[in-house]
């Protein structure tokens, strides 16, 4: 298969490639993930069960959410367009006695794999880092179950989202590697909903979440201005 024609940027995938040697180091380059992973988990808690469904995590990296979802027993699936990052995150499950089937792919080619839908699927952090997120969005809504949810988390674009999530936390706090993202690839979630709406997703609801770099921690706010979950519904 002609690699580009794929929705995959090489460049970012070779980017988080060399991210990957301390992906499980709760204090390394990736801690920021490591961090936002127990507000990640509550917030798809409170958005619908888990327990015995076929879940996806589309963009699953080295699997640091992927093996919380397994953990509330999930049947669960991982995939990612980096062969590198899935042999990570299967090394890491089989250490920690976890049945996750991971597959190296993107989610336009999935059906490839399989052709049996899922009932949840989750798309964290990975829009805004493909060449066009629409075929990201469409290819989730062909294998989602009828009733089925979608969840995203993604960042919005405006100057504020600039300032703290790209400036702040790329080059001054260093929360994540100088270059993680790329100010012209975010969202706005207006831009986001119209895209689901089209594909015949409709929002339930979009929630904002900020980051005190004293404590570490992530929490809800009342905003989206920066960073952003947000569910969709197969209608």
């Amino acid at each position: 298969m002609n690699r580009m024609k794929r929705n995959i940027s090489i460049s970012e995938i070779e980017k988080f490639n060399e991210f990957s040697i301390d992906w499980w180091d709760e204090t390394g380059r990736m801690k920021s993930l490591h961090d936002i992973n127990p507000l990640r988990l509550s917030y798809i808690i409170q958005k619908t069960s888990l327990k015995g469904k076929r879940v996806l995590d589309v963009g699953c990296g080295g699997g640091i959410l992927t093996e919380k979802i397994a953990q509330q027993g999930a049947i669960t699936f991982g995939i990612d367009a980096s062969a590198h990052m899935t042999a990570i995150a299967r090394s890491h499950a089989q250490k920690a006695d976890l049945d996750i089937e991971y597959i190296d792919t993107d989610i336009e080619h999935i059906t490839q794999f399989t052709n049996t839908g899922f009932d949840v699927i989750l798309c964290m952090e990975l829009l805004e880092h493909v060449p066009c997120y629409k075929s990201i969005i469409l290819a989730c809504r062909k294998i989602l179950n009828p009733g089925g949810i979608i969840i995203f988390s993604t960042i919005n674009r405006n100057l504020l989202s600039f300032l703290l999530a790209i400036l702040i936390a790329e080059y001054i706090l260093e929360l994540l590697p100088k270059g993680t993202h790329e100010y012209k690839s975010l969202i706005k979630p207006h831009e986001l909903n119209r895209v689901c709406s089209g594909a015949g997703l409709k929002n339930f609801d979009i929630t904002g979440f900020s980051y005190n770099p004293f404590t570490r921690n992530y929490y809800f706010c009342k905003n989206s201005m920066v960073n952003y979950m947000a569910s969709f519904k197969h209608v």
